[in-house]
C-alpha cells in the first residue's frame, strides 16, 4: 500500500484488511478515533510503541508519552498530531 492509498482509505468505512497493528492505529487516529487507536496499539513491539507515545502526547499525557517513545526508541514529536501519525504511516508503510 503506498502512502496515497492509505491516505484515501481512510475515507472508506472501514480499515483496508490486513494493516499491521501500528499501521491500524495511526489509521483510526488520524480519523479522530482515539479509543480505538489506544487499542489497536496494546501488542508489545516498537512499532506500536511509537503510535502509543504520539496517542499519548496528543492527549496531553507527556509523561506517558515520554515512556512510549523511549520503548519505541524514537525522539518525541513536536508539532500537530496529525502530522505525526502521517509520519508514522509513511515511515511504517516504507518497510511493509
Amino acid at each position: 500500500m503506498t502512502p496515497a492509498e492509505f491516505g484515501r482509505s481512510l475515507d472508506g468505512a472501514a480499515p483496508s484488511t490486513g494493516l499491521p497493528a501500528a499501521l491500524l492505529g495511526c489509521w483510526h487516529a488520524l480519523r479522530g478515533e482515539w479509543e480505538r487507536a489506544h487499542d489497536a496499539v496494546q501488542p508489545d513491539d516498537a512499532d506500536c510503541a511509537w503510535v502509543h507515545a504520539a496517542l499519548h502526547r496528543e492527549e496531553g499525557d507527556q509523561a506517558n508519552a515520554a515512556y512510549w517513545y523511549r520503548v519505541a526508541a524514537r525522539t518525541p514529536g513536536t508539532g500537530p498530531a496529525r502530522d505525526e501519525y502521517l509520519a508514522i504511516a509513511v515511515a511504517l508503510l516504507a518497510r511493509v
